[in-house]
């Protein structure tokens, strides 16, 4: 029983075909693209406003020649928004509770900052190994933990995504089955627990916003420092 509910976070198969890729690629398929009318609808007016709004936020921080990620951010953005709202629907999967998928987003973008910071600014980025007025004696020890800080940033993206979608998911439906065992046997204990449980689910999609948008802003904060 208890291992049906890790079930929903195993990828998915069909006649012994991964349907992973199917699934990373519906987003793309719902987010409208604008046409060549005058006069774009709604949806299209509401995704360039939200485009617009997040992209003028995630790039306040950063220098001028980080402004060249801005396509890459965004639209990483809305894939992974997409991704963690979609998972929430019923018979659906989520591939970012899958920590190889959320790594191979993290890992090359993290990679190409740190190698944007070495061409552009060697010294610099290699300053951040030592701070300045570090005794001798902890110059080396110093330089061991800075070198492994460096390279755990993106198993912390990773980590972290995978971890709170997962988190959520799972309690979501621990909840739902406690719900459909009392509706029978204590029906007011049913009731406050679907109120909890759809509170919860609520809290979830703020939670597949959330993690999205920090995954972004984390990436453009490791940009800021190598640009």
């Amino acid at each position: 029983m208890v291992a049906s509910f890790f079930d929903q976070f195993a990828s998915p198969f069909f006649l012994g075909i991964p349907l992973m890729a199917l699934a990373l690629l519906l987003p793309w398929v719902l987010v409208p693209t604008p046409s060549a009318r005058w006069l774009d609808n709604r949806l299209v007016t509401l995704q360039n406003w939200f485009l617009g709004m997040f992209t003028r936020q995630l790039l306040l921080p950063i220098n001028r020649p980080g402004h060249k990620w801005a396509l890459m951010l965004s639209s990483l953005m809305i894939f992974l928004l997409s991704l963690n709202l979609l998972g929430l629907l019923p018979y659906t999967f989520t591939p970012t509770t899958q920590l190889s998928i959320n790594l191979g987003f993290a890992v090359p973008l993290w990679l190409a900052t740190v190698l944007i910071g070495m061409r552009n600014q060697l010294n610099h980025s290699l300053a951040h190994l030592l701070p300045e007025g570090t005794p001798l004696l902890l110059i080396p020890i110093l330089i061991i933990i800075e070198t492994i800080s460096l390279m755990i940033r993106p198993l912390a993206l990773g980590v972290r995504l995978t971890a709170n979608l997962t988190a959520g998911h799972l309690l979501i439906q621990l909840i739902s089955t406690g719900l459909f065992v009392m509706l029978s046997l204590q029906p007011t204990v049913a009731i406050l627990t679907g109120i909890l449980l759809l509170m919860l689910s609520l809290l979830e999609v703020a939670v597949a916003v959330i993690q999205a948008y920090v995954f972004i802003l984390l990436l453009s904060l490791y940009l800021q420092e190598n640009v």
